[in-house]
């Protein structure tokens, strides 16, 4: 990724950061050592996909399949393969991230329509 974008940091957590860049109007996911940016869409897909997963089965089935989970990033070429830490710890980035989305987005509703008359 180009220096030259500027980034402004959404949401941290123990594993991972979110940036917000304003110049591709994109959100950067970094978690652990991978690094994707992903269009405002294919984040909200990206999101529903991780919390798509059975979190109640991978805790309490013996199978060795049910050790990790490999969920794709939508339009990249990246895979995410997570134990249930990893699963646990990325769901909570990207809740936080979606929490501060919506929040800016209703400030700045709310402070624009109450500055035009």
């Amino acid at each position: 990724m180009s220096n030259t974008h500027s980034l402004t940091e959404l949401f941290a957590n123990a594993k991972g950061t979110t940036y917000q860049c304003d110049t591709t109007n994109r959100i950067i996911i970094q978690f652990g050592e991978a690094r994707v940016s992903l269009r405002i869409s294919d984040f909200l897909t990206f999101k529903k996909r991780v919390d798509s997963v059975d979190i109640h089965t991978m805790i309490f089935n013996t199978d060795d399949a049910y050790d990790v989970e490999v969920i794709d990033a939508p339009r990249t070429d990246y895979l995410f393969v997570l134990n249930l830490c990893d699963l646990i710890a990325l769901r909570d980035l990207l809740a936080g991230t979606r929490f501060v989305l919506d929040l800016n987005t209703l400030l700045h509703e709310r402070l624009c329509s109450t500055l035009v008359y």
